[in-house]
C-alpha cells in the first residue's frame, strides 16, 4: 500500500516508504501553531512526486526548513540537521559536549496530510521543544 501525504490543495505530494511506526509532536513555537506531527526519515527514502509551489520558511538562517505549498498554505515537511542523534528529548546532549552539532540531515513529513492514516498504528511521542531548545 502507498503512503502519500499531500497538501489540502495537492501541489505537493510525497510518498512515504512505508506506513509510519512513530512519530514526534512538538510544542515548540513553531510546530505548536502549525499543529504537525512529524514522522522522520533519512535522506533518499521520501519520494516527491509534485513540488509545484513549494515555499521554505526558516527562523534558524537555514539550518532548519520548514516546507509548505504557497498555494493553500499547509506545512508540508521539514529538513533539519538530525538533533535527535545528538540530544536527548529532555535537550541534555547524548555525549555530554553541549556543542554537539549533527553531521546528518533529517527530514520529517506533516502525519496530518496523509488521509485514512492508520494511527492506531503509530506512537506519537510528545517533545517539550519549547523548554528544550
Amino acid at each position: 500500500m502507498t503512503i502519500t501525504a499531500a497538501c489540502h490543495c495537492g501541489a505537493t505530494r510525497i510518498t512515504l516508504p512505508a506506513h509510519p511506526t512513530e512519530a514526534k509532536a512538538c510544542n515548540c513555537s513553531y510546530c505548536a501553531r502549525t499543529g504537525a506531527v512529524w514522522a522522520y526519515f533519512r535522506a533518499g527514502e521520501l519520494s516527491f512526486q509534485s513540488r509545484e509551489g513549494e515555499a521554505t520558511y526558516s527562523a534558524s538562517d537555514g539550518m532548519n526548513l520548514h516546507h509548505f505549498c504557497s498555494h493553500c498554505g499547509m506545512q508540508t515537511w521539514g529538513d533539519s540537521p538530525d538533533w535527535a542523534s545528538m540530544y536527548n528529548a529532555d535537550g541534555t546532549p547524548k555525549n555530554g559536549d553541549s556543542r554537539s552539532m549533527p553531521t546528518e540531515r533529517i527530514y520529517a513529513v506533516n502525519l496530518n496530510l496523509i488521509d485514512d492514516l492508520d494511527w492506531t498504528a503509530i506512537a506519537v511521542e510528545r517533545v517539550d521543544g519549547r523548554n528544550n531548545w
